[in-house]
């Protein structure tokens, strides 16, 4: 049997064992473990139930590390996604005063639509007609982003009316233990450990709760509480209102997020082939995507692929099985949630900030001395972690790349399918910078 798992999983030809593919796996949980009361604290002011929400996120992100792990076969851990809950409560639901019934049936709808993309290859098509310098791009750019998520939540900075982020206070508690993390972390990676990163964020929640960081007030709650959630979502109410745009914002940051993780992790974990493809990437887009409708049916916002798997694949995950122990200890979360609300944001700050940093690697694969490379590659790191999404980082580096193909008279060069997500670009630009 043991066997057979490591021939399905291919840990020979990806060079990884046991140990290391559960020891990526408990690192990926740990790093993105904040997304089971991060999540609910956001949805609960929808109004929906907070432990319901709760035993969603955990349920939906286990089936999703199971799905991208078992089917797929990749490092890749799914959860609901920050940012796109933030766009279900704030903008739908408190914004446009929609039900959180009928906003989780949009969600479902745009899970549904996402399946249907990707078994017709539109999916696939958009993931392949990414210029190949724009690979190396939207990995730093990713880099770039968590590692400035990991700086802001250690509290080196913070926000600034003036020149809108500045140094922070160096001498608060928590600002202190996330430093203490950061140098242990890299002191034990200069030494080769491989559990740096899970030694270091639990290390560093340890020393949380020694000098008193770490509080700790569980209530009550049982899995019993999903019920209040659980297939709840509204599609008459949904089709009712006619929510066309919120199913296409759902949509669209979602296949955009996703491929970006997808082409981050990839490339730092050497998943592509001699051509730049991915194997198995109609297996990966069908997990994500039921993953998306099993979400709304448990009573969450979007799933989407999560950039944290970085993380993993930095501790040495390559195959499946890292997903698989991320989704297992999901399931886990599912039965003893306020648990989990131990580790603070100050421990897991130091592992994205040394995860962004190994990610920017990658810029060694830009042609920097061709403008015509460089200037897309260059909008689309920057814009990443400036507008703090990946989508945005994406639209300006596929905008800009078109456009100067064109000036530069290669438009032939550029696939048909780059035109077509050029043209949905602009348009998402102009609509955005309406109001």
């Amino acid at each position: 049997m043991r066997a057979r798992l490591e021939q399905y999983f291919q840990f020979q030809e990806l060079g990884t064992n046991w140990r290391t593919e559960i020891l990526a796996g408990v690192t990926t949980f740990v790093t993105m473990a904040y997304i089971i009361f991060v999540n609910p604290s956001i949805l609960h002011e929808t109004g929906m139930p907070a432990t319901a929400v709760t035993a969603a996120t955990c349920l939906a992100a286990a089936i999703g590390c199971l799905l991208m792990g078992i089917v797929a076969r990749y490092p890749i851990a799914l959860a609901p996604g920050m940012g796109l809950n933030a766009y279900f409560t704030y903008t739908v639901c408190l914004g446009m005063h929609v039900p959180w019934q009928v906003a989780l049936g949009a969600v479902f709808l745009s899970g549904i639509i996402f399946l249907l993309l990707t078994a017709l290859g539109i999916r696939q098509l958009i993931l392949e007609s990414i210029p190949r310098e724009l690979y190396a791009a939207v990995a730093v750019g990713i880099g770039l982003f968590i590692a400035f998520i990991g700086f802001r939540n250690a509290g080196i900075i913070k926000a600034d009316p003036a020149t809108l982020v500045s140094l922070g206070n160096l001498r608060d508690p928590g600002t202190l233990v996330a430093l203490f993390g950061l140098i242990l972390i890299a002191g034990l990676m200069t030494w080769g450990v491989r559990a740096a990163m899970l030694i270091g964020i639990l290390a560093t929640t340890l020393l949380g709760a020694l000098t008193g960081l770490v509080r700790w007030n569980p209530q009550a709650y049982s899995p019993a509480d999903l019920s209040a959630t659980f297939f709840q979502l509204d599609l008459a109410g949904t089709m009712k209102l006619g929510l066309l745009e919120i199913v296409f914002v759902f949509l669209f940051v979602d296949l955009f997020d996703n491929i970006g993780t997808l082409v981050a992790v990839g490339t730092r974990a050497g998943l592509f082939d001699r051509d730049g493809h991915i194997p198995r990437v109609n297996r990966i887009l069908t997990a994500d995507a039921i993953a998306s409708t099993a979400g709304a049916l448990c009573g969450t916002s979007t799933v989407v692929s999560y950039i944290e798997s970085a993380a993993g694949v930095v501790a040495g995950g390559r195959s499946g099985f890292t997903a698989v122990v991320c989704g297992l200890l999901f399931l886990v979360a599912l039965f003893i949630a306020p648990l989990f609300g131990v580790i603070p944001a100050q421990a897991t700050a130091p592992a994205l900030i040394i995860v962004g940093a190994l990610m920017l690697t990658h810029t060694e694969d830009i042609e920097w001395n061709k403008p015509v490379v460089a200037i897309p590659a260059f909008l689309t790191l920057a814009a990443i972690p400036l507008t703090f999404s990946i989508a945005n980082g994406l639209a300006f580096g596929f905008t800009s790349h078109t456009l100067l193909r064109v000036i530069a008279g290669e438009w032939r060069k550029v696939n048909w399918l780059v035109y077509v997500l050029t043209a949905l670009f602009l348009l998402r630009f102009f609509y955005l910078g309406k109001g």
